[in-house]
C-alpha cells in the first residue's frame, strides 16, 4: 500500500507561499518514495497568505478590486477570495490597510485608516456571500476599525455636529455616531474574524501599546492613540449598550477586532482554528500515515496559535505522527513534543547564509524531506 501524506504547511516568510511549500515536501518525498500520495492543505493562521491558502485549498477564486489604501487618498489594486462556491468570501485586512503598503516615512497611525477594509467587505456583500472570513494579521493602522465602519455607512461627529473621519488621530474627537445608514447586509452574513492575538482594545497589553510603535508611533503618539481608542470606545458602547473593548482579540490590527464586532456583529476565533474548519483538514488526516507542517521559524512561540501547532494538535486527536519542517529552529522546542509534534527539523545545510536560505528555501525543503523519508525507509 502506497503511504499517504497530508502537507498542511503555512507560508516560510519572505521565502515560499504554503502552496509552494506543499509542492517542494512534494517533491522531495517523491524522490524517495515514487508511489506515494500526498494531499495538498496548504495553511495560514489568519495573517499573511490566508487568502492565498484557502482558495489553493479549496479551489476557490481571486476576485480584483481597487479600494482606498491605509492613507485615505491612496488608491490601490487588490483582491479577496471567493470559496464554498461563491457563498463565502475570504478576506485579508493587510490587503488593504496593510504595513507593507507604506514605506517606513509614510507609516503614522494618527492618519492610517481601514476604509478600504470596509470597501473589500462591501464589495463581497455585493456579490452575495452569505459569510465573510476576515484575517487581521499585518495591518499598519490603529482606528479601531472606525474607517471600516464608515465605508460601511457609519457616520460619526464632534460636538459641533461635524463629520469626524474615521483613522487614529480623529477618534478623540468623535462625540456622536449615527448608524442609520450602515450596511443592512451585515445583519444577515456571518462574519469571522480570524486571529491569532488576544489583546484587548487599550492599556499596557493593547492594539497601541503593544502593536503602534512597528506602525510608526513613537510613545507620545502611543499615549494619543491609547486615549482616542479608550474615548471611541465609550462612545461607542454608550450607542450599543454593549462593551467589547476588554474581549481577547479587540486589539487585533489596531483595533480591528473591536470594530468588527462592535459594527458588523463579528465572532473571534483562533485563526489557525478557522482555517482547519474551512479546509476539513482533520477528515484529510484521518486517511493520512504521515502529517507534514512548517514555516519559516519554530521555537517556543509556536504553541501560541501558530499554524504548524494548530495542525500538530488536530493530528495528535488522530494519533498521525507530525513533522515539522522550519527555516530557523529556535529555542524551547523541547516542549513542543509533549503537543503532539514527532520531529521538528530545520531545512537549512549547516552554516547556509540568510540570503541563501530565503533564495532557496524550496530546493533546501525538497532536500529535507527527501532525507527524512530515505530516513524512514532505512528504519522500516
Amino acid at each position: 500500500m502506497p503511504k499517504i501524506f497530508v502537507l498542511a504547511p503555512d507560508s516560510f516568510k519572505e521565502s515560499m507561499s504554503a502552496e509552494q511549500a506543499c509542492f517542494a515536501m512534494q517533491r522531495g518525498i517523491e524522490k524517495a518514495m515514487p508511489d506515494a500520495r500526498c494531499i495538498h492543505v496548504p495553511m495560514a493562521d489568519g495573517g499573511e497568505g490566508t487568502v492565498d491558502a484557502l482558495i489553493a485549498a479549496l479551489q476557490g477564486r481571486r476576485i480584483e478590486c481597487e479600494v482606498t489604501g491605509p492613507l485615505p487618498a491612496q488608491k490601490i489594486q487588490t483582491y479577496f477570495g471567493l470559496i464554498d462556491e461563491g457563498k463565502t468570501a475570504v478576506i485579508e485586512m493587510a490587503k488593504a490597510s496593510g504595513i507593507h503598503l507604506l514605506e517606513k516615512p509614510q507609516r503614522n497611525p494618527l492618519l492610517t485608516c481601514t476604509f478600504g477594509t470596509g470597501e473589500m467587505i462591501r464589495h463581497a456583500l455585493d456579490l452575495g456571500v452569505n459569510k465573510i472570513i476576515l484575517g487581521l494579521g499585518g495591518s499598519v493602522t490603529n482606528d479601531a476599525g472606525a474607517g471600516m465602519a464608515q465605508a460601511l455607512g457609519a457616520q460619526f461627529y464632534d460636538a459641533a455636529g461635524n463629520a469626524v473621519q474615521g483613522c487614529g488621530g480623529q477618534l478623540g474627537r468623535i462625540q456622536s455616531i449615527d448608524l442609520s445608514a450602515l450596511d443592512p447586509r451585515l445583519k444577515s452574513a456571518e462574519i469571522l474574524i480570524a486571529s491569532d492575538v488576544n489583546n484587548p482594545l487599550c492599556g499596557a497589553n493593547g492594539a497601541s501599546a503593544v502593536f503602534g510603535p512597528q506602525k510608526g508611533a513613537d510613545a507620545g503618539m502611543v499615549q494619543i492613540l491609547d486615549q482616542n481608542l479608550s474615548h471611541f470606545a465609550d462612545v461607542v458602547e454608550k450607542a450599543a449598550s454593549h462593551s467589547y473593548r476588554h474581549i481577547a482579540g479587540a486589539g487585533a490590527a489596531g483595533g480591528l477586532g473591536f470594530g468588527l464586532m462592535a459594527f458588523a456583529g463579528a465572532k473571534i476565533q483562533s485563526g489557525v482554528e478557522l482555517v482547519i474548519a474551512q479546509c476539513r483538514l482533520a477528515e484529510k488526516i484521518a486517511q493520512a500515515d504521515y502529517v507534514f507542517t512548517g514555516e519559516g521559524k519554530i521555537d517556543f512561540q509556536t504553541k501560541f496559535g501558530k499554524t504548524p501547532f494548530g495542525v500538530a494538535q488536530a493530528a495528535a486527536k488522530l494519533n498521525k505522527p507530525v513533522i515539522a519542517f522550519a527555516g530557523l529552529v529556535g529555542e524551547g522546542i523541547e516542549e513542543l513534543y509533549a503537543l503532539g509534534f514527532t520531529r521538528i527539523i530545520g531545512i537549512n545545510p549547516p552554516g547556509c547564509a540568510l540570503q541563501d536560505a530565503l533564495n532557496n528555501a524550496e530546493m533546501h525543503l525538497e532536500n529535507t524531506a527527501a532525507a527524512f523519508i530515505d530516513d524512514l525507509a532505512g528504519h522500516d
